[in-house]
């Protein structure tokens, strides 16, 4: 039994390198919540999760008070026991995005350090579906960006061997939303799909209002059209669309999904590994979703998503937002297909020097067994 003995955390602030912005909020900057955990055999693993600009010294707070010092001792081959016992122990905070957050950080590290002793990558030790996944780009619909632009964008896109790229829309008129994917459609022609996300920002009557131009131009899908915890209203909506409605970016449990699943409130689901809590749950998710004939096609964090969407069948895209180029070898591609790490564990190589001069004053500490 490899026990866990030693644990760090620490906290990387991440600019992006572009503007993003969508109909609610601007992308500040990606708080990296880091956890190293070490065993008694003196295996490693490393794990993270991340806030797009507030939130992350509360979950580091949770993580040196409550957590990471439960997990001390534990089998480090018990990752399920581990999670559940986790999450239970202090669940008076949960569900919710700083107890997932903080349960992430942890659960990938575990399972990192599962794939490191077993030498096994993430994508064949979850599931090994397939080695490779296309990928669409949001780099470049974010809503401050001009229709011209955004086709400009997608060519570009085309060219570099993308298969889809995603507009934001929520505008404040039917028509400015219709310019913007229009442009792009027009452009591109009937083949390159066409993915578009309103965050939340709609009321029922306009996202609705918005359905017929979606399928007129043949969407692929309709995300966060109304506020996420509107279940009955994501019901309503999509009974009257053709166009899928995704959700999850906003969900942090396995249960909210089963509950959108089960009402029939979305077509397809994009669980993020970090606000559900861990790559224990998201496979929990994903699995759901198969059961049910359902893409899941998650959020963000790519370099993370690219093993996971490849240890399953019903993954068929990532989402291409580079984030990590500053701290992390960047993720493998080939055209507009993202290759699964071949490496054992996570497979993301991080330069640990950089890691450790962009490490946010005072955020960093230990917990040690006894």
């Amino acid at each position: 039994m490899a026990k866990i003995t030693h644990a760090r955390a620490f906290m990387v602030d991440l600019e992006p390198k572009v503007l993003r912005t969508d109909a609610i909020q601007s992308f500040k900057s990606q708080e990296t919540i880091f956890v190293e955990l070490r065993d008694g055999d003196g295996a490693r693993g490393m794990g993270y999760s991340y806030t797009i600009g507030d939130g992350g010294p509360s979950v580091l707070a949770l993580l040196r008070h409550t957590l990471l010092p439960r997990l001390m001792g534990q089998d480090a081959d018990t990752i399920e026991a581990i999670w559940r016992d986790l999450l239970f122990c202090s669940h008076a905070t949960a569900v919710g995005p700083i107890m997932s957050l903080a349960l992430a950080a942890i659960d990938t590290a575990l399972w990192d350090m599962r794939g490191v002793r077993t030498g096994l990558p993430l994508h064949r030790l979850a599931g090994g579906a397939k080695a490779s996944v296309p990928m669409y780009t949001t780099e470049g619909g974010w809503l401050h960006i001009s229709p011209e632009a955004l086709a400009e964008d997608a060519l570009a896109a085309r060219e570099q061997g993308f298969r889809g790229s995603k507009v934001k829309i929520g505008t404040p008129t039917v028509a400015g939303d219709a310019a913007r994917l229009g442009a792009v459609r027009d452009a591109l022609g009937p083949e390159y799909e066409i993915m578009t996300d309103a965050n939340q920002s709609l009321t029922a009557a306009e996202a609705l209002r918005r359905v017929p131009m979606l399928e007129g131009l043949g969407i692929a899908w309709f995300e966060e059209p109304l506020l996420s915890d509107d279940i009955a209203g994501h019901a309503r909506l999509q009974a009257r669309s053709c166009v899928p409605v995704a959700v999850g970016e906003s969900l942090y449990s396995a249960g909210q999904f089963a509950d959108y699943i089960a009402q029939g409130a979305c077509g397809i689901v994009q669980a993020d590994v970090a606000r559900v809590g861990g790559i224990t749950p998201w496979l929990k998710i994903a699995h759901l979703a198969e059961a049910h004939n359902m893409a899941i096609c998650p959020h963000f964090l790519m370099e993370l998503h690219v093993s996971l969407v490849c240890a399953v069948p019903n993954a068929p895209w990532l989402e291409f937002i580079p984030q990590l180029d500053d701290v992390a070898a960047p993720m493998v591609r080939a055209g507009g297909m993202a290759i699964a790490p071949t490496a054992a564990g996570l497979g993301i190589d991080w330069d640990h020097d950089k890691l450790a001069a962009l490490t946010s004053a005072g955020s960093a500490f230990e917990i040690k067994e006894g």
